[in-house]
Parts: C-alpha cells; sequence; structure tokens
C-alpha cells in the first residue's frame, strides 16, 4: 500500500536514483520523474506527502517550488528543494516561495535520510487522530486513491462500531475513548506493515490489505470484539442487553449494546475507478453485514462476483407499512387517518387475537401496539412472542402503555416505549424515525 509516498523531481540519472534509494531504505516509497509537467501529473493523481525537486530543471527552483506550493495547497506536501547552490540569496528566495527545507549538495546520505525522515515525521503526526493516534479521515482517504490508482490485487474493510454515538451519549467521553482504542489495539493486532489501518470517521475505520487475508482479519475481529463487549456496560445493562436513552427526544428508546459491521471489498471480485465508488460499495457491504443480523451481534460480509443480467438492478423494496394494534377506538381511528394522510399505507386491529395474522398478511416495517389492560397485558405478550419468532423479530414496535414500568417494557423487546397519554406529533416523529431504521 502506498501510505507513505515521496515524489522526487529531478531531470538528472545518477542522483536523483540515488536519492530514491535512501527514501525507500526507509519504508517509504518513491515515484521518480524527470519532467516537471509529468510531476503536476503525479501530484494531482496520487497527492505525494513530500515532494524533492531540484534545480536540474529549465525553470528557476524558486518559480517551480511556488507553482508546486499552488497547486498541492488542498493536499499540503512537505516541499524539499535540492540545489547545487549555498548561496543565502538562493535559499531564502526558495523558502520564500514555499520550501519547507533546503538541501545544499553535494550532503551525505546519513544527513539526506535524518532530514527526510524527520519532515516526513512531522507531517504524519499532524494528520494523527488525538484519541486513536490512526491517520485521519484525509490521509485514509488519500491513502485510498493510490491504492485504487496503483491498480493492484487489494481488499479494502470498513470496520463499524454500531450504536457508539448513543453508547457516548449515556456512557461519556471517557469511557467511548476506551472503546475506541481497545478496539483499534486489537485490530493493530491482526494487521502487519504491508496493511494501512486509518480511520474515516469516530468508530469508523479503513483497513486496506491483501484480499487473502481479509476474511481472515473479519473473522477474527467478529470473535475478538463479541468477547469483550459485555465489559464496556455496567453489570445492569450487560445483563438486560440494551441501555435505554434520555432526555425529551429520546426517552424510553431502547439501544442495542455495541456491536462491529464489517464490509469487505476488492479489486478481484469488480474494478473501482474512483474512491467515491469504492466507499460507496465499502458502506453498503457494511449496511447489508449490520442488517443482517438486524444490528444486535457482531458480522462480516464479504462483496463476491455477481451474475446477473445486463443492466439488472437490484432493490430492496422500500417498506412503510404500519400496523396500529389499539383497542381504544377513537384512538385507533386517529392514528390510522394521521398516519395515511403522512402516505404510509396503514392497517389496524383493536381485536389481539386478530392481530398476529395480520402481521404475517400485512408484512408491516413497523408495529403500534397497545401493552393492554393492566391485568392482561396482552399487548405486551404479542410483543414478547413476536420478538422470539425468527419471521418478525426484525419488525419496530412501540408499545404504548398506562403502565408506567419502563424496564418491563423494554425487557419485552420493544424498541420503543410510549407511555399514555402521549402526543401525536412525538410519536409521529418516533414513526418516521424508526421506518428509515428499519429500511436501513
Amino acid at each position: 500500500m502506498l501510505s507513505k509516498l515521496v515524489l522526487i523531481i529531478d531531470k538528472r540519472k545518477e542522483l536523483p536514483a540515488k536519492y530514491k534509494k535512501l527514501v525507500e531504505s526507509n519504508g517509504v516509497s518513491a515515484i521518480l520523474t524527470p519532467n516537471f509537467e509529468e510531476g503536476l501529473e503525479i501530484l494531482t493523481s496520487y497527492e505525494p506527502d513530500m515532494i524533492l525537486v531540484s534545480d536540474s530543471l529549465e525553470t528557476t527552483l524558486a518559480d517551480n517550488v511556488k507553482k508546486l506550493r499552488m497547486l498541492s495547497y488542498p493536499s499540503r506536501p512537505c516541499i524539499i528543494a535540492v540545489s547545487k547552490s549555498d548561496d543565502l540569496k538562493d535559499k531564502l528566495a526558495v523558502l520564500d516561495a514555499g520550501a519547507d527545507d533546503f538541501l545544499s549538495e553535494p550532503i551525505e546520505s546519513e544527513e539526506f535520510k535524518a532530514r527526510i525522515n524527520a519532515h516526513l515525521r512531522r507531517h504524519f503526526e499532524s494528520m494523527l487522530d488525538d484519541t486513536t493516534r490512526l491517520p485521519d479521515t484525509k490521509f485514509s482517504l488519500k491513502t485510498l486513491k493510490r491504492t485504487i490508482i496503483e491498480n493492484k490485487k487489494w481488499a479494502g474493510m470498513l470496520v463499524k462500531i454500531n450504536e457508539f454515538e448513543p453508547y457516548k451519549e449515556i456512557y461519556g467521553e471517557l469511557a467511548s475513548d476506551k472503546m475506541l482504542q481497545t478496539y483499534t489495539a486489537i485490530i493493530s493486532s491482526a494487521l502487519d506493515d504491508k496493511d494501512f489501518f486509518g480511520e474515516l470517521s469516530q468508530g469508523e475505520f479503513l483497513i486496506l490489505t491483501n484480499p487473502l487475508k481479509a476474511e481472515h482479519i473479519a473473522s477474527f475481529l467478529v470473535y475478538a470484539f463479541e468477547a469483550i463487549v459485555e465489559k464496556f456496560y455496567s453489570e445492569e445493562d450487560a445483563k438486560c442487553g440494551y441501555i435505554t436513552l434520555y432526555g425529551d427526544d429520546n426517552a424510553g428508546k431502547r439501544v442495542n449494546l455495541v456491536s462491529t459491521s464489517i464490509g469487505i471489498i476488492s479489486s478481484e471480485y469488480q474494478p473501482y475507478i474512483s474512491v467515491n465508488a469504492a466507499l460507496n460499495a465499502l458502506y453498503a457491504t457494511c449496511k447489508l453485514a449490520q442488517y443482517s443480523t438486524s444490528g444486535t451481534a457482531s458480522s462480516y460480509l464479504v462483496e463476491r462476483t455477481m451474475l446477473s443480467a445486463d443492466n439488472a438492478v437490484f432493490n430492496k423494496e422500500y417498506n412503510n407499512k404500519i400496523l396500529v394494534i389499539e383497542p381504544d377506538e377513537a384512538l385507533n381511528y386517529l392514528l390510522k387517518t394521521t398516519a395515511q394522510m403522512q402516505g404510509y399505507e396503514v392497517a389496524s386491529a383493536q381485536d389481539y387475537s386478530l392481530a398476529q395474522n395480520l402481521i404475517k398478511t400485512f408484512n408491516p416495517a413497523l408495529i403500534v401496539l397497545d401493552a393492554g389492560e393492566a391485568d392482561t397485558l396482552k399487548g405486551l405478550e404479542l410483543c414478547k412472542k413476536l420478538k422470539k419468532d425468527k419471521k418478525f423479530k426484525d419488525k419496530k414496535i412501540i408499545l404504548s402503555t398506562i403502565i408506567h414500568d419502563k424496564k418491563m417494557v423494554l425487557n419485552a423487546g420493544a424498541d420503543l416505549y410510549l407511555p399514555k397519554p402521549y402526543e401525536l406529533l412525538g410519536i409521529f416523529n418516533w414513526i418516521e424515525q424508526m421506518i428509515k431504521e428499519y429500511n436501513y
């Protein structure tokens, strides 16, 4: 992987070859070109971390440095000027033009290596995340871009911690940082020097590796994460298997314990020509991995070759169906008509005995379910039954009740505890969110 890259622009033959060899002796890749225009093309494509430019070119060194600095502003590489001159005016002109250092030739090999390494070290340290000490988003995307351009066999892995934000909200910054540091240490232990490991966002990581290793790495990470996940929670939360959010907007929402989802793509199965194409495939595969377990357990998914007719399109049908099970006739009618006016497809029932058959035939994404009378709790029992059934466990359930026992409701498997009486606006905000989650 071209995770560290130096561009050398020098029209001579022997010295630039020597510089390239010295750079590569420290595990850094180098590209050598004798042509300044070609160097600009490489700069645009590869976004090197450092550029060595000599005064052997036709135009002045200061002018070349100025042009390089201007055109490389988004990626901000180190620019090192190499010159036969030792004149102070020449040095000042080049440094004023934007160079980070000026090396006068001849220069001892060890000094050359030391200076190059010092600049690269500072460059990379500036792009490390403060918490994980991993390469940041910008550097990760740059490495992915280089990997695609290099056109060799590679596999990309998107590793995500599901429900990380709710965990952070409940347990705080220190606990969430500890989780990130623990998981990144586990991931690092599964990789070697040829692999790249960086951050895409908080709780999302990018791994670039050999296609033969990717699935083995994913399998290990899923096993390792599941083995430690309960240690991040209190004994009570770990036993329940979920946490409950607080605050006016989230009160009563059941959130699963964190899990990890891993999506794997490979250049063996599909040629990727851009970073966006690769990222879209990574995120789609990772979502499918999460969807395959409803986000309740860690999993990974590998993108495979798919045989299909030309221009075939595979789309999961968007489900916006709501089933209202509410014994109160007036409230049942109000919920049904309001949902229909908002564009949802709605079925309703007042009788619990009819509900399960209606769920089979109607196939809703979300069920608004009344828990029932205090002495029978028929709705609560139905919720338990549905969540234990593999056919229905993925359905979103909002359980409304006159019994103000949040723990009992959430332990029954409900996705949201909604105490009565409730505001119509509030429940439809939840309906919109959960329909989206179901179709996620």
